[in-house]
């Protein structure tokens, strides 16, 4: 436990970095005690899957509790049978999940996990799921990653996407685990604007991503895209050519600031990368390009064209070969 009282001749000359190191470290320790019950959503065809490997290790390595929920869907092609016989199908198969969860609770527990199930309806699991996590106090929510076509995820609304835009707990959204436990992490952060909001989920994203790393014994790697344009002269009276000297100069600030708030964090300088260019391509590249097990980034949903287009996150969702990480603002 980091103990941040210090004598009464020296609290008004501890330096501000040294402080601020000491609140980062306080909040990511406050997370660490929290870590202890995840939500796994089952695959639908009740298989093996890289969500589940990625749950009941994580589950394992931070003794967590593990809530599985299967959602109960009845195949379209029974749609069109008549009342009865959708009775009886939905009857089978809710036995047919109950079964299934019940040999999944037991292998948990004979893992030592401590681990419980149950089916919901999928009319609005988007509604269901939060007020499940909400009742069991879960701290992350964890999924496979199911693709969808443009077309579905702007008519639709897909429940990863539904997820990413509302799911008020860490969202971790695996599309295959090669190992069971992450071994390398990549936080990306947004140090280019100057708002207080987007300062918070920085700090957020590499909080969340430094427990994770923390727990599963994983390398912590930082990585800010970043783009010269107006946000890097919010100062200027009027617009700026862009020479090769005024980027570099922009680059220069860009690397002073990732240095900085890494800092606060012990991320090492070795870990810290700085890459140009739009970070809706940047970061998937740069995971995928390295070899980052899960890609740990903030997201955000304002309605309008971003329902089409998707954020940044929801934009590196199919990109990243891995897993994601998805913190809400």
């Amino acid at each position: 436990m980091i103990n941040i009282k210090a004598p009464e001749r020296h609290r008004a000359t501890l330096p501000l970095n040294r402080c601020a190191v000491i609140v980062a470290a306080i909040a990511v320790e406050a997370l660490m005690n929290a870590l202890s019950r995840l939500l796994l959503i089952c695959h639908p065809d009740l298989h093996p899957s890289p969500a589940l490997a990625r749950a009941q290790a994580l589950a394992k390595a931070t003794g967590a509790t593990l809530h599985l929920v299967v959602l109960s869907q009845l195949p379209s092609r029974l749609a069109t049978l008549d009342h009865v016989l959708r009775g009886n199908v939905r009857r089978q198969d809710a036995e047919h999940r109950k079964a299934w969860l019940n040999d999944q609770v037991k292998a948990l527990g004979e893992l030592g996990t401590t681990a419980y199930a149950e089916t919901l309806d999928d009319e609005d699991p988007l509604k269901d799921l939060i007020r499940l996590a909400q009742l069991h106090r879960v701290e992350m929510l964890i999924k496979d990653v199911r693709h969808e076509t443009l077309v579905s995820r702007a008519l639709l609304t897909p429940l990863d996407w539904q997820l990413l835009r509302r799911c008020p707990i860490p969202l971790h959204l695996v599309a295959q685990a090669d190992t069971t436990l992450p071994a390398r992490v990549l936080a990306a952060v947004d140090l280019v604007e100057h708002d207080h909001a987007v300062a918070k989920i920085n700090e957020r994203i590499l909080q969340h991503a430094q427990v994770l790393a923390q727990r599963c014994k994983a390398q912590l790697h930082l990585l800010q895209a970043y783009e010269p344009g107006p946000s890097f002269l919010a100062y200027a009276a009027a617009p700026v050519a862009w020479t090769e000297d005024r980027v570099e100069e922009m680059t220069g600030r860009a690397r002073e600031r990732l240095a900085k708030f890494a800092s606060h964090y012990g991320i090492k300088p070795d870990h810290l990368h700085l890459v140009r260019g739009p970070a809706r391509n940047v970061v998937s590249e740069y995971a995928n390009q390295h070899g980052f097990d899960v890609v740990v980034m903030g997201t955000a949903y304002h309605e309008g064209m971003t329902k089409v287009i998707g954020s940044t996150t929801e934009q590196s969702l199919y990109k990243v070969h891995s897993s994601l990480l998805a913190i809400h603002a």
